[in-house]
């Protein structure tokens, strides 16, 4: 054996279809292997004497498990081979290259004497040590080179030690060469591929791994880890989810760090689902390779995790769509022999083409939600993919707390009951639980010969910040801007009745709605308060005046009642400010007609229908411009001309 340990690499292998057969053998296809696994019960020789979690049983029980199931007869052996040092050295220093390589030559002596200091590295050293780590490596090298020249479409790399915690300069946390930093480097130059993404499910962040590929934007390195604020295994910021990377490397690195033990599989598949799979599509790897430690399993006790077999054949089906399939596992940590053997199992027969068995039910906890969302906020600096809205977390809110939209409304309704004696019009269940206490009316909506039907989305919230890092709202600094109060008063000042309708649903509803409201509730709502409340009415003069959101709404009620619009409704105001102007259906010239002369639209000087490209059609209304740019203060600029409108229209009081 060479004493630098860089012996001569092999330049050519045989290949399936030129394995050498004696001229009297007949001719057999041999099977045709897309999955394959690579082995050695040399790596066993790696053992502590006092006993240690990073066992030679991990490997051993994960392959029995394997040929228990019959897996490895469909699964092509890869031959191992240690690693070659200048293949190390496109990673680890020489340096590093050589102080794991002195541990094969230490003396039963040295090795007690060292004893101490190699477990303030997380790490146990014994002779054996030096082969072991070498075969880890070079044996995720070989499973991924098989993947990357297109002989198999996937592997899985049954080896130890692990290799995500070891650091260009040192060794640590269990790890000694960097197996699968050092392999995704080997395939950059042997290769074409170039555009690699490793993600990295094991419980501990791949400290080694990300620095690795720090600058480095042709390798995505995504990490899902307990971090516990820099807390946990291997400490320190550099696991958070600030921590993306440097310089041409920047967006580039992305940790889900979790800030408590107990993730369960509804949390890891919820950062699959918003941070891990839109992301590896946005960057289209060429391969993915799984740094697959199983310490997150159920069961292990270093992970105190939650995650099932099942869950980990999810998230190998997820990556399996992308790089054309093309798919490296290679082994990290898992310390529970039942745990890994079975997250194991249930990843190669994914590998295999097997359905992942199937998830029950479930919820993403409040950590894991919380956490996702903050990941979303500040990976989406770097990608468009990400949308950090939809990952911000539905308050499952206790009954003790209320949605600041609630309160708005309960305020509103309280000021409308005790200034005008507007009272809550009664709607059916599926309405009442989106929009109860949203629909007010005057108590003589249905005697009174003149209703108003306002229709609007709320109010506008101005809020002043204290701090803008940590955006807390400056509370005495802060109101609702009601931009309805005048119109309200000067309706009521009129003496006509008036139906109040804020659009603005309640977040979360439970009572489905049925299946014909479904696509457009809003609009079918109007329907509802039209057909049971305004035509029974006694009322001979009715005007409809919708605001920003409300304005499409309304148009939308003409769709569905065109005629009771056209006999019943003597003017339509719409005050659109910066929102689309709506137009009336283009299929009832009658109606057309009738919008074109009984409505006006009031939008703001600087709308894009009269820009140069631009266009208004008569199906628009009869649009006018109000001198006032600010949208929240259009409706309070535009009530002048909105009184003079139906005063004209309407006439002296019936």
């Amino acid at each position: 054996m060479d004493v630098d340990g860089q012996e001569k690499q092999p330049a050519w292998i045989p290949q399936d279809d030129q394995v050498r057969r004696a001229q009297s053998e007949p001719y057999q296809t041999l099977p045709q292997y897309t999955v394959g696994y690579v082995y050695s019960a040399e790596m066993l020789l790696h053992s502590s004497l006092h006993g240690h979690p990073e066992q030679p049983e991990r490997i051993a029980r994960i392959r029995k498990a394997f040929q228990d199931s019959k897996l490895l007869s469909k699964m092509k052996e890869i031959q191992i081979r240690p690693v070659y040092r200048d293949e190390a050295l496109l990673v680890h220093s020489r340096e590093h290259w050589d102080k794991v390589l002195a541990i094969q030559a230490m003396t039963e002596q040295e090795i007690i004497d060292s004893e101490s200091y190699y477990e303030s590295l997380s790490l146990f050293v014994m002779n054996g040590t030096t082969r072991a780590a070498r075969l880890s490596c070079g044996g995720v090298i070989e499973a991924c080179l098989s993947v990357a020249q297109g002989r198999l479409q996937k592997s899985f790399a049954i080896v130890r030690p692990p290799g995500h915690h070891a650091e260009p300069d040192e060794h640590m946390g269990f790890c000694f060469f960097n197996n699968v930093a050092v392999a995704a480097k080997v395939v950059q130059l042997r290769t074409q591929i170039k555009r690699i993404l490793i993600l990295d499910w094991d419980v501990h962040h791949g400290n080694g791994t990300q620095r690795a590929f720090n600058d480095d934007p042709s390798v995505l390195y995504i990490s899902l880890h307990r971090y516990e604020r820099g807390q946990f295994y291997p400490c320190g910021p550099f696991g958070g989810l600030e921590s993306c990377g440097e310089g041409p490397g920047l967006g580039y690195s992305v940790n889900i760090p979790w800030p408590t033990k107990g993730m369960t599989d509804a949390d890891y598949i919820h950062a699959f689902q918003r941070i891990v799979m839109p992301i590896a599509l946005e960057f289209a790897p060429e391969l993915v390779i799984i740094s697959a430690g199983f310490d997150a399993a159920e069961g292990d006790d270093l992970g105190e995790c939650h995650v099932t077999p099942a869950g980990y054949a999810h998230m190998t089906y997820m990556l399996s769509g992308l790089a054309g399939g093309r798919l490296v596992v290679a082994l990290e940590g898992g310390y529970n022999l039942d745990s890994i053997s079975n997250s194991a199992l249930a990843v190669a027969q994914t590998l295999l083409g097997d359905a992942p068995m199937e998830l029950p039910p479930m919820v993403a906890s409040e950590a894991g939600t919380e956490t996702v969302w903050q990941v979303a906020l500040e990976q989406s600096k770097y990608w468009k993919s990400v949308n950090p809205k939809a990952c911000e977390p539905r308050e499952d809110v206790d009954e003790i707390s209320f949605s600041i939209p609630e309160i708005l409304k309960g305020h509103r309704q309280h000021f409308l009951y005790s200034q005008y004696h507007m009272l809550q019009v009664p709607l059916m269940p599926a309405y009442e639980e989106r929009y109860g206490s949203q629909v007010m009316c005057t108590g003589d909506l249905l005697e009174n010969r003149t209703i108003i039907m306002f229709v609007h989305e709320f109010g506008n919230l101005r809020a002043e910040l204290d701090g803008k890092p940590m955006c807390d709202v400056n509370l005495e600094h802060s109101y609702l801007i009601d931009f309805s109060k005048e119109l309200i008063a000067w309706v009521r000042a009129e003496e006509y009745a008036l139906v109040d309708v804020n659009m603005f649903p309640r977040p979360f509803s439970t009572t489905p709605l049925p299946m014909n409201m479904v696509k457009n509730p809003g609009r079918d709502l109007l329907v509802y308060l039209w057909d049971n409340y305004i035509q029974l009415s006694k009322a001979q003069r009715i005007v409809l005046i919708g605001h920003g959101q409300g304005c499409q709404t309304l148009l939308d009620l003409f769709q569905k009642r065109p005629a009771n619009m056209i006999k019943y409704v003597d003017l339509v105001v719409q005050v659109v400010g910066t929102t689309n102007i709506p137009l009336i259906p283009k299929d009832s010239n009658d109606l057309r007609a009738w919008y074109s002369k009984n409505s006006i639209v009031i939008v703001h000087p600087e709308h894009p229908a009269f820009a140069p490209e631009g266009k208004i059609l008569k199906r628009h209304g009869r649009v006018m411009k109000i001198d006032e740019v600010k949208p929240i203060k259009t409706m309070m600029k535009a009530l002048p001309v909105i009184r003079d409108y139906v005063k004209q229209t309407l006439g002296p009081a019936a």
